[in-house]
């Protein structure tokens, strides 16, 4: 199967995110050891506008190079090989990866126990979570046909939807809370969770509640209070606007997925000596102004890919597998009772969606999956 001879990428400027561009090039012939895969669709979420944001701090801009001040941002979702030059890859094989917002991706791979690994000079550096092409065919956490839906020839129409939007999300939540549950939540009674409409907040509260070693409160903006309630994974949920009513007298974790200092500036505020720890995750509030943090400790970045080799080390390689699996698949099934999938196609309707999620036009029950591919 031979791919078109162009594709078309979405590029982001790399100092303004509200800036985009769409792009065509050339599809230039696969070198010795390249494999060329048409993206069929990926998940477009806060997240992904925080790889944007944190592109320089934290390399991702460096998974797929462009010329300045341009960036090609990675998202979580499907490819299929459609052109091979490696003896080893076969064409047709389907994966789950971080792949650029195009309609194809071309790399330099190399088979593993468990798909592809993007060998290009410049992903060495990188993480092995984020250079992995998991194969569907041998992906424990992939939903396959087992997943009963309305239509026999299409068991589970939106099961791959849903993990694309939840997977990266839910696993960094749950690891945050395997780090604060590490530490007996710093002795703290309540864990205070910013942007609590996020889908990585909810992953989050919904594995502490589960543990049910500290009271878990959501925070949200005011239209959000009810959806954040619906949920269930929260014991208490408090507005933005109604900071007060966090008790200031009980020791409290925060952990902000939020990325709005002025928001967090003001908790450390009601809390003091009260703030045991403070993480920070995301960044959905990113055009939020700056602020300085004058109480209590100073927030640390919690970063998902280093944790993994620590919770290997805990658990082993299969015990890590067994637990994130089980507690994917649980989170996954129960979105459906909150959140709905909405798809677009085509270059322009995925730009328009960078734009939505970038503004925070998409409402918290709302997962956005995109395909440069015409309809």
């Amino acid at each position: 199967m031979s791919a078109p001879g162009i594709d078309s990428i979405l590029e982001v400027d790399r100092t303004d995110v509200g800036t985009t561009r769409l792009v065509d090039v050339p599809l230039a012939p696969l070198a010795p050891g390249e494999v060329r895969a048409e993206v069929e669709r990926f998940a477009l979420t806060a997240n992904t506008i925080t790889y944007a944001v944190a592109g320089d701090m934290l390399g991702y801009w460096d998974f797929y190079p462009s010329e300045l001040p341009w960036g090609r941002v990675p998202a979580m979702g499907w490819a299929r090989i459609v052109e091979s030059a490696h003896p080893e890859v076969e064409v047709g094989g389907r994966y789950f990866g971080w792949f650029p917002m195009s309609r194809f991706v071309t790399a330099q791979v190399s088979p593993t126990t468990g798909g592809l690994r993007d060998d290009g000079p410049h992903r060495r550096s990188h993480a092995a979570v984020y250079r992995a092409w998991t194969d569907t065919r041998s992906d424990p956490d992939h939903p396959g046909p087992d997943h009963p839906g309305p239509d026999p020839d299409d068991p589970d129409p939106d099961a791959e939807d849903r993990h694309a939007l939840l997977r990266g999300l839910f696993l960094t939540g749950f690891l945050a809370e395997e780090f604060f549950a590490d530490a007996s939540y710093h002795g703290a009674e309540s864990v205070i969770v910013l942007s609590a409409s996020s889908k990585t907040a909810i992953g989050f509260a919904q594995n502490a509640k589960t543990r049910g070693t500290v009271r878990v409160v959501g925070v949200t903006s005011t239209p959000n209070t009810d959806f954040v309630r619906s949920v269930g994974s929260y014991d208490d949920v408090i507005a933005y606007d109604d900071l007060d009513a966090i008790d200031a007298a009980a020791d409290a974790v925060v952990i902000d997925m939020a990325g709005n200092r002025s928001v967090l500036a003001d908790v450390h505020a009601r809390l003091g000596d009260h703030v045991k720890y403070s993480m920070a995750v995301g960044m959905s509030h990113h055009d939020a102004p700056p602020a300085d943090i004058e109480h209590g400790p100073a927030p640390q970045m919690f970063f998902a890919p280093s944790e993994i080799p620590r919770r290997i080390a805990a658990w082993g390689a299969t015990g890590y597998q067994e637990r994130t699996a089980a507690a994917l698949e649980a989170f996954v099934e129960g979105s459906r009772d909150w959140l709905r999938v909405e798809r677009s196609n085509g270059a322009e309707a995925a730009e328009r969606t960078w734009h939505d999620v970038a503004d925070g036009r998409v409402p918290p029950d709302v997962g956005r999956i995109v395909s440069l591919h015409p309809a």
